[in-house]
C-alpha cells in the first residue's frame, strides 16, 4: 500500500513531525486516537498488537498500555495527558515504563501533541513529538520508531475503511 504520510525529523529542535490524512470524518478519527478499545486495534505494527490495561483520558489522566510481541513478550508505555481540547488536539508525555506505571528512566520520555484538522479529503492528523535530547530521538529512531509508527498509522487507515 502507498502510504501518504509525511514523517519529517529535525534534529536540531530533537522533533519529529508527522502528517497523514485519513478519509473519516474528524469525530470517528479522534475516537479512535482517545478512546482504549480503539487505540488496541491498530497502535501497535503488526504482528505486534497494543493492549490497554487502563485509560482515563482527561487533563491529567493517563492510558497505561503494552506492545505485545509474536513471541508474548510485553513493552509498556505510559502516557500523562496534558491539555485536551475536543476534536481539535491533546497532548502528552510518553514514557517507557514497567506494568505498573514505573517510569524507566533508562529510555526518553518524549512530549506528543496530536492535532485534527477537517479538510476536503477528510481528516488530517498531525503529531508533533519533541524529545529531551539528540541522543533521546537518534535512541527512538533505532529501534524503528519510523517504520512502526508508520506501519500503526497506515494500519488505521485499514480499520476505517472497514
Amino acid at each position: 500500500m502507498e502510504s501518504n504520510i509525511v514523517f519529517n525529523k529535525d534534529f536540531d529542535s530533537n522533533s519529529v513531525y508527522v502528517m497523514k490524512i485519513y478519509d473519516a470524518d474528524v469525530s470517528k478519527v479522534w475516537d479512535y486516537f482517545t478512546q482504549s478499545e480503539l487505540l488496541d486495534q491498530w497502535w501497535a505494527p503488526k504482528p505486534w498488537k497494543c493492549e490497554t490495561k487502563s485509560q482515563d483520558f482527561k487533563e491529567g489522566g493517563t492510558w497505561l498500555y503494552s506492545m505485545v510481541g509474536p513471541e508474548g513478550e510485553r513493552h509498556y508505555a505510559l502516557v500523562k495527558y496534558g491539555e485536551i481540547i475536543e476534536h481539535r488536539s491533546f497532548d502528552g508525555t510518553d514514557s517507557f515504563c514497567d506494568e505498573n506505571g514505573n517510569i524507566n528512566p533508562d529510555f526518553p520520555e518524549a512530549k506528543w501533541l496530536f492535532g485534527f484538522t477537517g479538510v476536503e479529503e477528510g481528516t488530517k492528523v498531525t503529531v508533533n513529538i519533541h524529545f529531551q535530547s539528540h541522543e533521546a530521538i537518534k535512541q527512538l529512531l533505532e529501534m524503528g520508531f519510523e517504520e512502526g509508527f508508520k506501519m500503526g498509522l497506515d494500519q488505521l487507515e485499514d480499520v476505517l475503511k472497514g
